[in-house]
């Protein structure tokens, strides 16, 4: 399967590279994540638990980072199992461009499928994975989504939504409780 798309997403190229090298964001983005371990040296060890047209499972696997330019590109390569469901693996080229809104964030995928995952076919799977790719940008949009006006922001705290918690933990600028959550 191969996947190409482009997204804006409304924060600084240098911004949007940290945060893809963070295990705490990608557990937040990553549809279904329910650990993400690791350092982007070493490498991050992932348990994703996905339903996947008639298939669920609990998938471990690794991802690896490497062609790491900061603020401009990196290529991410993974591979994980899911017991009986089979198994996913690929990598993905992700380059980002400064934009006027933010970030232009383009990625190119290349990932193949096995097991009871593969017998579902060609339109389930790329379905499946073009869904997931939106749900993680918009996952990384909200994550690291500028500070609202004041009054925005008190509508979203009265919510309980979390959006620019990335930008906080960064040092963005204050105000607001950054732990509730």
């Amino acid at each position: 399967m191969q996947m190409s798309d482009q997204k804006e997403i409304a924060a600084d190229p240098a911004t949007v590279y940290a945060a893809l090298l963070s295990p705490e964001v990608l557990k937040a983005c990553v549809p279904g994540a329910q650990e993400v371990t690791g350092s982007a040296e070493e490498g991050f060890e992932a348990k994703v638990t996905q339903k996947v047209g008639p298939v669920k499972a609990t998938f471990t696997g690794t991802v690896t980072l490497s062609d790491l330019v900061p603020g401009e590109k990196l290529t991410i390569t993974g591979e994980g199992k899911g017991g009986a469901a089979g198994f996913a693996k690929g990598g993905a080229e992700v380059t980002l461009a400064a934009s006027e809104t933010g970030t232009l964030l383009s990625y190119d995928v290349d990932a193949k499928v096995g097991g009871k995952l593969a017998q579902l076919g060609s339109r389930i799977i790329d379905g499946f994975a073009k869904k997931m790719a939106d749900q993680f940008f918009t996952n990384l949009q909200n994550a690291l989504a500028p500070e609202s006006p004041e009054d925005d922001a008190e509508a979203a705290e009265a919510e309980g939504t979390q959006k620019g918690w990335f930008r906080k933990m960064l040092g963005g600028s204050g105000g607001g409780d950054a732990d509730n959550g």
